[in-house]
């Protein structure tokens, strides 16, 4: 359990607590629990920029292990695809019945499907010997991911006085899907090496 690797437990652990924010957060109480969201808000900076801490690190120190290899795209996972599934929920639908955080359920169909068949590709490619590391999609999928999940959270409660942000929200959640769709291109291309194998044999 080197340091990297302590960063990364770190951050699963605060991604529970960020995750039970989000979870117990209800929009029409938002007056009452606007400082959850606040919370939440700076949880999920901290997590980002512990994500960027552990990787320097490791790589800096040469400190990178098969533990670490597994934990920290997993701590990546649950800390994304959980925050996305939370803010579809019924605790953000307004007196309209509408998702005041601008999604809709097949958008975050499409990144948690994304997560699935990658760690699958992941699991196979290195299963038959081929390395499978976050290539620049990758990187920049999450680097998306981390700017829109934020805006989204903070945008939830503010959106009286702040209407600028609507705009800003929309085109960061356009430009995640984006990216998560050119990303699962680039996996899917990384991999056709293992997968011809497979069918030849």
């Amino acid at each position: 359990m080197n340091l990297p690797n302590q960063i990364t437990t770190g951050r699963l652990l605060l991604s529970v607590v960020f995750l039970c924010l989000l979870a117990t957060f209800e929009y029409s109480r938002r007056a009452a629990q606007l400082w959850m969201l606040d919370l939440a808000f700076v949880l999920f900076i901290v997590c980002a920029l512990s994500d960027i801490l552990d990787g320097y690190l490791a790589r800096r120190h040469n400190q990178v292990t098969s533990f670490g290899r597994i934990l920290d795209p997993f701590a990546d996972k649950i800390l994304v695809c959980g925050a996305f599934i939370l803010l579809l929920g019924r605790g953000y639908v307004d007196e309209d019945g509408q998702n005041v955080a601008g999604l809709s359920a097949w958008m975050v169909v499409i990144i948690v499907a994304r997560e699935l068949l990658v760690s699958g590709l992941r699991g196979y490619s290195e299963s038959s010997g081929k390395p499978f590391g976050a290539n620049y999609w990758g990187k920049a999928k999450m680097l998306v991911q981390s700017v829109t999940v934020p805006i989204i959270v903070i945008s939830v409660g503010r959106l009286r006085g702040t209407e600028w942000i609507v705009p800003l929200r929309t085109f960061m959640i356009w430009l995640t899907l984006a990216i998560t769709l050119l990303s699962v291109g680039s996996y899917l291309m990384a991999s056709r090496g293992a997968l011809m194998e497979q069918s030849r044999d």
